[in-house]
């Protein structure tokens, strides 16, 4: 397995690399790195070309600057960067939560640079509503789609807010236990190793609480995404996790949908093999 470093846009990223042949590129979420995805470079390396790197600001990269944005189309920017510098383009892309809305949005931006998506649970909470959304806003919502909407008030409660108190303060091992559980479950989060709790606090970045949030997402952009797409969910998580991938499932055009036995949120680490063998299946037919 190889280490290296790509130079985008002045920074460094860094990334592993396993395998030959297809182009199969690994897109971490929140709390994470590119350690989260062990399990899929060493399996997944031996049929295709694997790679999973290190978001910006997340570890082994360079810290976010004080009072610097930790924005979502950055990060889309670097992954458009990054995929013709590591000769990758065009891409099956496999994106876990912030990762696959990371992925998605590039897929709207750019599809010449995608060949197809997996999108494991991305928080596509903007499809519904704004960031910071109004009363009026989530009772329309609530009309509409009463079991999205309270799934989004539910997370926001238990969740988001007490979290971003917390990282307000400066108090960021309780805003990542907090949002760990709300994410997780808390079952779930009872059982991450004291490595993976390592990792979580290694990337517990203050600026992403209180930062511009996502950006939005238009049904029609979604809609206009014609590479193949598979969703991927957690049998365990959040109910949450379930009516956003409901609102995408009915706008991808080209998309088919699995839910993974026992795993929660960081579903290819709950239940590696099972994620690996739908991954592989997906982007050997495509």
């Amino acid at each position: 397995m190889q280490t290296a470093r790509a130079d985008i846009d002045g920074t460094a990223l860094e990334y592993v690399e396993r395998g030959r042949g297809a182009p199969l590129v690994l897109v971490h979420g929140s709390a994470s790195d590119r350690r989260t995805w062990e399990a899929q470079v060493s399996a997944l390396g031996t049929r295709f070309r694997t790679i999973a790197y290190s978001r910006r600001y997340h570890w082994p990269n360079a810290p976010i600057a004080a009072g610097a944005d930790y924005a979502m189309q950055q990060q889309v920017d670097d992954l458009r960067a990054l995929l013709p510098a590591l000769q990758a383009a065009p891409a099956h892309l496999a994106g876990h939560s912030y990762g696959a809305l990371v992925a998605l949005h590039l897929a709207m931006r750019e599809p010449w640079l995608v060949r197809s998506l997996v999108l494991c649970e991305p928080p596509a909470v903007t499809l519904f509503v704004h960031n910071s959304p109004r009363a009026a806003e989530l009772a329309s919502l609530l009309l509409a789609r009463p079991r999205t909407a309270l799934a989004i008030l539910k997370f926001g409660a238990t969740g988001v807010a007490p979290a971003t108190a917390a990282a307000r303060r400066g108090d960021m091992e309780a805003a990542m236990r907090v949002f760990g559980k709300a994410v997780l479950g808390r079952a779930f989060y009872g059982r991450l190793s004291a490595a993976r709790l390592e990792q979580v606090q290694a990337n517990a970045i203050q600026a992403e609480f209180l930062g511009s949030g996502f950006p939005p997402l238009q049904e029609a952009a979604v809609r206009s995404v014609q590479v193949p797409t598979l969703l991927v969910g957690g049998a365990r998580s959040p109910r949450l996790f379930h009516r956003l991938l409901d609102g995408l499932e009915a706008l991808l055009p080209v998309s088919r949908r699995v839910e993974i036995a026992a795993a929660s949120h960081i579903v290819h680490e709950d239940n590696p093999r099972a994620y690996n063998v739908a991954l592989a299946r997906f982007v050997a037919e495509h």
